[in-house]
């Protein structure tokens, strides 16, 4: 009984380090709902670099992560950068007022079903926030980059 649980155990783990997401690994072709009540797919936005947020409400670094994103967003998009939040917020209403609250411009799409939301499972977030920078075509290129590291991606992507 001891192998069949450390088994299940093992296949449990292989299972989660298999699906975060890996450098140069390409953008999930993901559809979601956003705020303003479209559907958006991840997979329209290739072509410029993309940052793909993951954030709730209740989450206090990411409230101070978003007020970094407007300004990056205001600064760069939409010429040479698309940011588009994903919540895994199970509360819709108070999803919607952080945007409010943070003043969000940049796209937010919702994934209301937490850690087990199927987004936040294709790309294996398991801790908030948890970002991800794809060059122009759509291939990984950072994992929870910084401010700077951004930037510098930016700057080396000019056309």
């Amino acid at each position: 009984m001891k192998n069949i649980i450390l088994l299940f155990i093992c296949l449990i783990s292989n299972t989660s380090i298999d699906a975060q997401l890996k450098i140069g690994d390409p953008l999930p072709n993901i559809y979601l709902p956003s705020n303003l009540k479209n559907e958006v797919r991840l997979l329209d936005y290739s072509g410029k670099i993309l940052l793909v947020d993951f954030w709730a409400s209740w989450c206090a670094p990411c409230r101070k992560a978003n007020k970094k994103l407007v300004d990056l967003h205001r600064e760069y998009a939409p010429a040479k950068l698309e940011i588009v939040g994903i919540s895994v917020d199970t509360d819709r209403s108070k999803w919607l007022k952080a945007i409010t609250k943070d003043n969000i411009e940049y796209t937010q799409l919702t994934d209301p079903h937490g850690f087990e939301a199927k987004s936040a499972i294709q790309f294996g977030v398991e801790a908030l926030p948890a970002s991800f920078l794809f060059d122009p075509n759509g291939k990984l290129i950072a994992i929870n980059p910084t401010e700077q590291e951004i930037k510098q991606q930016l700057n080396h992507n000019k056309k």
